[in-house]
């Protein structure tokens, strides 16, 4: 299966309406939920994509990039999507626990179907490197340094969160509810991610430069 030029055009369109879905859409149109469709066509177009990649013969270009570079640029994609996606849709959180919030169930939901979509993505690629080497020194160093990346980011937000809830007035912390605050945690896992994939992304193309 590979895609000719007006293929990947179509794809292209799809990702975007998908993303205006998610992030810029309103809540539901005409009675349907934007965020699940959003979500359910941005997964098969990431799924029609890779297949179709992993498809295509070896080149020369992708030879000079190793496993763990793709994996982080394809980490870097979805958590971006994934935390963007989180904070467009944060404030259904301030409405009440789960149980008692379809909205926020539908947000849990959509973000569940990204993270399945980016497992099957990794086995994709994963088949395709079948045979070649998937770790060495350098792959181990990157990954401790971009580690070191994520943990600060997370640090930092925990810090952020903790400065604001003690030293801001009762008044303005109506929105602080345990379910706001445990999302919140949440978010800050998601942020530490994102800078980890980010940094070994980053490292992995300055090393090859």
């Amino acid at each position: 299966m590979t895609l000719q030029r007006g293929g990947w055009l179509v794809l292209l369109v799809g990702a975007m309406l998908a993303f205006w879905a998610l992030l810029a859409g309103p809540d539901t149109l005409a009675g349907v939920d934007l965020g699940k469709w959003g979500t359910a066509l941005l997964v098969a177009i990431a799924w029609v994509s890779m297949y179709a990649v992993s498809r295509v013969p070896v080149g020369e270009a992708e030879r000079g990039v190793s496993p763990g570079e793709w994996k982080a640029w394809v980490g870097v994609a979805f958590m971006t999507v994934a935390t963007a996606y989180f904070l467009a849709k944060s404030h259904v959180f301030v409405d009440g626990p789960a149980w008692n919030n379809p909205a926020a169930q539908a947000v849990g939901r959509n973000l569940v179907l990204l993270l399945v979509a980016w497992s099957v993505l990794n086995g994709v690629l994963g088949a395709r490197w079948k045979g070649r080497v998937q770790e060495d020194e350098r792959d181990r160093q990157i990954e401790q340094q971009a580690a070191g990346w994520g943990r600060g980011a997370v640090t930092f937000c925990l810090v952020g969160l903790a400065v604001m809830l003690a030293f801001s007035p009762a008044e303005r912390l109506a929105w602080a509810t345990h379910f706001m605050i445990a999302n919140l945690l949440v978010f800050a896992l998601m942020w530490g991610w994102l800078c980890e994939y980010a940094a070994t992304a980053v490292m992995y193309w300055r090393d090859r430069r």
